[in-house]
Order: C-alpha cells, then structure tokens, then sequence
C-alpha cells in the first residue's frame, strides 16, 4: 500500500510566494491576525537583536492543549471564514523557513503548556513539548522566533512599526473605533519594546467621512473616510484603502476604478467588517466569483458611489462613471463579452473576467432599488462631512443563491447605482436575500483615462480595461473615425498580460481581433456550434 507525502518545504515556499508582501511582513501580519482573533486587547513585540529573538506576545483567550497540538498542523484551523481574518490555519508556519527554531506558549484557565517546533529537512517539521518560559501570564499565547539572521528586518523596531501602521492602519485611527468596537468592544493597542504606539485621526487640508450602510437602517456597514492635502501623500498612503477587521486589504485607486484627477493628493480608508467573507487566502485580494464574489462587488459598487459623490463635491470631474461615455462604448462591451465567452475555453486564465455556465455566461442576483417594501438588502452610500453616523452593529448582509429571475433581460450597470433624484443619498444594490431580482454580470468594462507619455495604448485593472485617451494613436483613430478598432487592439494588448506569456502574445493578439470580427454577425460562434 502507497503512502501520500508532502514536500513541506516546497510547499510552504508556494505559500510564501502567494503573498503579496515580503516574508517577514507576512509572518508578521499573520502573528497579529491570529492574536486579534483570539479576543486580545494588547499584543506586545520584543525585539532583541542580541540574541535575535522576536517575542510577540497577546493576552487573547489562549489554547487548550488539543488545540496547541493542532496549531502544528499545517492548513488546520477552528475558526470559520467571516468571523475574523485569521481562517486559513497558515499563520506562524510559515515562520519555520526564516527561524532556527519556534517555541509557543499558551495559557487557558488552568492548562499553561508550550511547545518548540523547527524544520528539520524538506519533508519534517518535528516539535516537542517544553515547560512553559513564563511568557504569559494569566492567560493568551506568545510566539518567540529565533530567527537565522541576525540582521532580519524582523529584529529592527522601526520596521515593526512601520509594518503595524501600515497593515493595521483603521486600528490606530479613532475613526474607525465605533464599527471595529462591534468586534473589538475592549479596544486594542500595540507595544513595541515596551513602547504603545500612538493613534493619530486622518489628516490632511479636507477630511471628508463616507459611510455605507443598508437601506431601511441606520446601521452603517462600512465607514471610513477621504482626504485630501495640497502637497502630496507619501507613496505608502496614496489612494483609497478597504480594510476587514482592521487588516489592510487592498490601497490605491486602481481596485476602486476611479482615478481623481490629482491621485497624489487624495488617500483614504473604509473599513466594511462583513468583507472578512470574501477574503483570499492570503489576505491581499478578495474573491470575484460566486456569492461572495457577489458581496464584493456590491460593497464595491457603494464605496464607488460614495467616493463619486464627495470627489463631485470636491469639483474633481474624473469620474468613470459618465453616462454618455458608458452608452457609447456599451455595444462595443456587448461584443466584448461574446469574444471573451469564446476565447475562455482556448485562454482558461480568462475564466477570472467572465464565468461560463450553461446556457451562456453566470450572471449575479442583483435586487432593484424599486422593492424595499420587500426587504430586499441595499447599500445607501451616504459622504457626511464632519457629521456624526450612528454605529448599531455591523451584521455581514446576507447573499442568495442565483435566483430563477435571473433570465430576465434586464441589465445591471454602472448606473443602477445612481441616487434617487429627491434625496442627496447615492443608492448602491447589493445582493439581496428576498423578493425580485435582476441580474448583473461579470463582464469587462472599458474607461478612459489620459496618460501622457505612457506607451501603453491601455492597461487591465481588476475587470476593467483602462484606454490610454492621450496615447498618439488614439488621437489619430479618432481623427479617422476608427476608435472602434483602436479599443479593440487596445483591449486585446492589455488581456494579453493576463492571458498568455510574453512570447505568445501575438498570437493572442491575433485570436482576439479574429473573435472580434466574427461577433460582429455572431457567424463564428454558430459555425463552432454546428462543428
């Protein structure tokens, strides 16, 4: 009888890899998601360069002894998806390639045990159990790493810091103490050798607050705010960043498909609790397709109406949302969506801009803004300047499964988040759990932008396709009225990124356009059908 082994080297390599920061960040932001989760109101980092040890400790709840037994292995984890943000049972594993050794201790009530672990080989990870090093006191768990480099960043206290200030922002923020007090109601501080990191508000010449929050509540699901300054931010603060729980997620403008006009100039933060649900893996992205693909992208939807509104209130007219411009470059989209159905069976990596299904592409219940009576879920974005917005709890909006109204021709777009005319409040839908509804699309978009001395004719941002309008040749398809086929190049140049390696780009190129001819009469997707 066969036996299934693991490189565990190799594997937590590609775990390593699939972060988006370096190392020592993640091992980091890793130790800290697990401690908040935990219940832990302090988490205090020792750094001793002397003996290069790092020494994080939390007054969290602890672990029993089973659990201290399951915390060594790899992938295994109690807690569930959308209750915090340490679900995946990574953590402190990936600790091992940096560290000599690993040693845990926690306290639970009456149980105190602690364990040292290392990497022993590709394919061991042996541990034992130690008496405990008096770590912790009345109760929660400290890691102490001992770390092969004695000149790890790990070691240096300014780039603990920096890492905690820049991954846990919203926690150091007064700002964002009424929603994250729903999941943290004792408050949480960081100290770094012996010192509390000091909390700053949002700065800058105008600080505007923006909440979100569903219709028929006064309960805000998602609060944060937008500034602005008249010199620029610091490269680390530019754009607009969505947390969960206090973790950074994502920050610039490019996931939020709203470029201001001076984007060195604008930062911000939202904080929406119920995105936890969406998380990737590795904390870095959120998930695109499915129900919580759904949730995404409608808390999305909101947070761009709201930014929308307070950058027109602010007099900056770089909004993709311009209806004219959306109807005109609709038809060409329609087009689009054909070609990439096709192109996705030959392209597979295609499959994250449009979901195939029988029948044709998935589509997403998304509720009509005419139906509240039904207690259909919507997401009023609302951008208070200075104003007080009452925090009650912020419950996670539920989302259903496709609905059979969903081969209704009506079409979901941009402007479906529009505001109602009688009220200052922009309107944003997000999946609802009862009554009618309509469906939205995952689908590509197309949004200009002019980018002077940018070679690029366009680029890909999320599932939308930025066209380069300053670009020289886009000037001189206009002049000769084919901006049809210019968009159209310039949409299969940026796929190509995507879809296939640097060397196959040209035949890429190649399919696309030939896709793209045949939409025109829909005679290529018949005649495949028929063969």
């Amino acid at each position: 009888m066969g036996e299934t082994r693991v490189d565990l080297h190799h594997l937590l390599e590609d775990l390593r890899d699939a972060y988006p920061g370096a190392l020592e960040e993640t091992i980091l932001t890793e130790v800290v998601a697990n401690s908040l989760d935990s219940g832990a109101t302090c988490l205090r980092l020792t750094a001793d360069p002397a003996s290069a040890t790092l020494t994080i400790v939390d007054d969290g709840s602890g672990m029993r002894r089973r659990d201290l037994v399951r915390y060594h292995d790899l992938a295994s984890s109690t807690k569930q998806r959308g209750q915090g943000i340490g679900f995946a049972g990574v953590g402190i594993k990936l600790g091992l390639l940096v560290c000599e050794d690993v040693v845990t201790e926690t306290r639970r009530g009456k149980e105190h045990v602690a364990s040292r672990w290392h990497l022993a080989g590709r394919h061991k990870a042996p541990w034992k159990w130690i008496p405990p090093l008096g770590l912790v006191a009345e109760h929660g768990t400290a890691v102490r790493l001992t770390v092969h480099n004695a000149l790890s960043p790990l070691l240096d206290e300014g780039y603990l810091e920096g890492t905690l200030r820049r991954q846990y922002q919203p926690l150091l923020e007064p700002e964002f103490d009424e929603i994250l007090g729903m999941h943290y109601p004792k408050g949480f501080r960081f100290e770094v050798n012996g010192r509390v990191l000091s909390r700053h508000h949002a700065h800058g010449t105008e600080v505007a607050r923006i909440a979100v929050g569903l219709a028929r509540k006064r309960k805000p699901t998602a609060v944060g705010y937008l500034a602005r300054s008249e010199s620029p931010f610091p490269d680390d603060q530019r754009g607009l960043a969505i947390s969960t729980f206090g973790k950074v997620i994502k920050r610039g403008w490019d996931w939020l498909g709203i470029t201001p006009a001076a984007p060195d100039r604008m930062a911000g933060m939202i904080e929406a609790p119920a995105l936890a649900a969406a998380l990737t893996l590795n904390k870095g992205d959120f998930v695109r397709v499915g129900a919580r693909g759904a949730l995404y992208l409608g808390y999305r939807k909101a947070i761009q109406e709201a930014v929308s509104q307070q950058l027109a209130h602010w007099g900056d007219a770089r909004d993709p949302g311009d209806k004219a411009g959306r109807r005109a470059v609709r038809p060409l989209e329609r087009d689009l969506e054909t070609v990439l159905v096709d192109l996705a069976e030959e392209f597979p990596l295609l499959a994250s801009l449009v979901e195939r299904r029988a029948g044709g592409q998935k589509r997403l219940p998304i509720g009509r803004s005419g139906s509240t009576e039904d207690g259909q879920a919507f997401l009023t974005a609302s951008v208070m300047s200075g104003a007080e917005v009452p925090v009650e709890s912020a419950s996670s909006p539920e989302v259903p499964q496709e609905s059979s109204d969903s081969q209704q021709p009506a079409e979901a777009t941009q402007e479906d988040a529009r505001p109602q005319p009688d009220s200052s409040l922009g309107v944003a839908v997000v999946p609802g759990a009862r009554g009618r509804s309509r469906p939205g699309r995952y689908g590509l978009t197309i949004r200009f932008e002019s980018h002077e001395g940018d070679p690029d004719l366009g680029r890909l941002v999320e599932s939308t396709v930025v066209v380069n309008d300053a670009h020289p040749a886009y000037r001189r398809a206009v002049a000769s009225r084919s901006e049809g086929y210019h968009i159209a190049l310039a949409v299969a140049l940026a796929l190509a990124h995507l879809a296939v390696p640097p060397a196959e780009a040209h035949e890429f190129v190649t399919a696309f356009l030939t896709r793209w001819g045949e939409a025109l009469d829909g005679t290529g997707r018949r005649s495949r059908k028929r063969q």
